[in-house]
């Protein structure tokens, strides 16, 4: 019985799903991409909660003292995902180049704001009367506060992570093509956890002096913090980063392991030497 054309389209779209996945460097890169995406994402969203390190881990209060300010140890919840997200970009440069984190930084920043304007569009809506008095019963007084408190950051908080995500992933990119042409395939750890060093002081410094030193004094929404405060708090910050950095830099070699696993030898090697000419 001869297939319609319709029939005939259905089987090549069937054959063409079944190539992309059975394609295991395409299934790697959409595996890889996904939970680099995913951890962006949610970093940007659970960075609004403020966590007490010493409290958490029932540590003695540490007061800092630098550049004249006294302070604790206290970041944003998203460093707990922003470390990943660096390492994840290194081993996607690995093997896809150039190109491939470039593809998936647009993406990433387009999905980040595209969620921005959703969460807005939420905000906006006029909150059910049951809804809000039904979370008064357990010590809220306003849920529609408290929704628009957790979810709705600043533009100046947005565009300043927007612009230090772009930047700190072009520096990424950048450093660990320049480390890995002078050593080759060989000391992962120095072009992994070395690039990701790089881009993580762009990283604190660019969303830092945005959100709280340069966008404050343009629009007068707050006082602008001091040049001391902000070097104060980007070296906590980064020490931070670089110490995760430095932490993960065995998942690095884990997780080379298993594509390796995944795709085959022969095919990780080509796919390294293909990703250091692509554009």
């Amino acid at each position: 019985m001869k297939k319609t054309v319709d029939e005939k389209k259905v089987s090549a779209v069937e054959v063409d799903f079944a190539n992309v996945a059975a394609h295991r460097p395409t299934l790697l890169f959409i595996i890889l991409g996904g939970f680099f995406v995913t951890n962006a994402l949610v970093a940007e969203f659970i960075g609004v909660k403020i966590f007490a390190l010493e409290d958490t881990f029932g540590w003695p209060p540490f007061n800092f003292n630098l550049f004249g300010q006294v302070g604790a140890l206290q970041f944003s919840a998203g460093v707990l995902l922003w470390p990943v997200v660096f390492v994840m970009t290194d081993i996607i440069n690995e093997y896809y180049g150039k190109r491939g984190i470039r593809l998936l930084s647009l993406l990433t920043m387009g999905l980040i704001s595209y969620a921005f304007i959703m969460i807005y569009a939420a905000i906006s809506l006029a909150p059910a009367d049951w809804w809000q008095t039904q979370y008064q019963a357990n010590g809220v007084p306003s849920m529609q506060a408290a929704f628009r408190a957790v979810f709705g950051q600043g533009m100046l908080m947005i565009v300043a992570s927007l612009s230090a995500f772009l930047l700190s992933q072009l520096t990424d990119v950048v450093s660990f093509h320049r480390i890995k042409e002078v050593t080759g395939e060989k000391m992962i750890w120095l072009r992994a956890t070395g690039s990701t060093v790089i881009s993580q002081l762009v990283d604190t410094f660019v969303v830092l002096i945005i959100a709280f030193k340069w966008g404050p004094e343009i629009t007068g929404q707050f006082t602008p913090w001091s040049w001391g405060q902000l070097l104060a708090v980007a070296t906590v910050q980064y020490t931070y980063k670089f110490t995760m950095a430095i932490v993960l830099t065995p998942v690095i070699y884990w997780v080379h392991a298993g594509i390796e696993r995944f795709i085959g030898p022969d095919l990780s090697a080509r796919m390294k030497l293909a990703a250091t000419t692509w554009n």
